[in-house]
């Protein structure tokens, strides 16, 4: 199985990634929007099956033709599951979307759901056949081993969640600025503290934009300076004080800090 994977991981390297066909809004707005249809194109919404009807419950980012990053916390085994690619619209039919069964999740073997601050919260999905990249289908990239982000560095998260704090969730992809707050930052006692880790990263705080329940999973998307979008988080939590609370902002999962996790699942499955 090993060639067959390394070769599916090669062939989607070589189309590049982090260049979307259609350029995302980076206006500075402050409250959330309604992102360009398939400016992400990345971006695919995780769904599971429950009394028959297929519903969404985490974003994720397409990182190779066969295989999706999200959070750990978004897989319960009792459910099925679903990954859904070149979508803007959950509510709607688009042309070039597309639900993939995964063939396989892989769960990080030291994630703890009862303690979710140990960190360690990223999951890969292997598909159970390889996307067709398109305009609206297209690969992230990942950011190099242990790149650690400067305090306000922009960048903007993305993803279908509840539009506020209890709210309902967002039918078209919505996407926000979230400037990082750094580690030296966000570890204050009274910011996130000791329940930070390194292999973390924060991105809001201001109390007004923040990511929120149905935004797990989904990409940190950062531009690096030859201009290509990069995924540097996967959104992991939020302050059970609400998902805009000042000081307390949203924390993802530092991708730099797992490549040689992603590697090794990707190419031993």
């Amino acid at each position: 199985m090993i060639p067959i994977v390394l070769a599916s991981v090669l062939i989607a390297s070589a189309l590049g990634c982090g260049t979307p066909p259609i350029e995302p809004l980076t206006a500075r707005v402050v409250n959330g929007v309604d992102a360009k249809p398939h400016s992400w194109p990345w971006q695919i919404s995780l769904q599971y099956e429950k009394n028959g009807e297929w519903r969404h419950t985490c974003g994720g980012s397409l990182i190779a033709a066969n295989w999706v990053m999200t959070a750990a916390h978004c897989i319960n085994s009792k459910f099925s599951y679903r990954v859904f690619v070149g979508k803007n619209n959950l509510v709607e039919e688009e042309a070039g979307s597309k639900a993939i069964l995964p063939a396989k999740i892989i769960v990080h073997e030291r994630w703890n759901p009862i303690f979710v601050a140990f960190g360690n919260d990223i999951a890969l999905i292997k598909l159970s056949e390889p996307v067709t990249l398109s305009d609206h289908v297209q690969l992230a990239c990942i950011p190099a081993a242990g790149t650690v982000l400067s305090n306000l560095y922009p960048c903007y998260i993305t993803g279908w969640g509840r539009l506020s704090t209890g709210g309902p969730i967002a039918d078209k992809l919505q996407q926000a600025l979230m400037p990082v707050a750094d580690h030296a930052t966000c570890s204050q006692s009274d910011w996130w503290g000791v329940a930070l880790r390194t292999t973390m990263v924060c991105a809001g705080g201001d109390g007004i934009v923040a990511g929120c329940n149905g935004d797990s999973g989904g990409p940190l998307n950062c531009k690096n300076t030859e201009g290509t979008w990069e995924v540097h988080g996967i959104a992991s939590f939020v302050s059970g004080l609400g998902c805009n609370y000042e000081k307390k902002p949203t924390v993802f999962t530092r991708v730099s800090a797992f490549n040689d996790w992603i590697d090794e699942v990707m190419m031993s499955n």
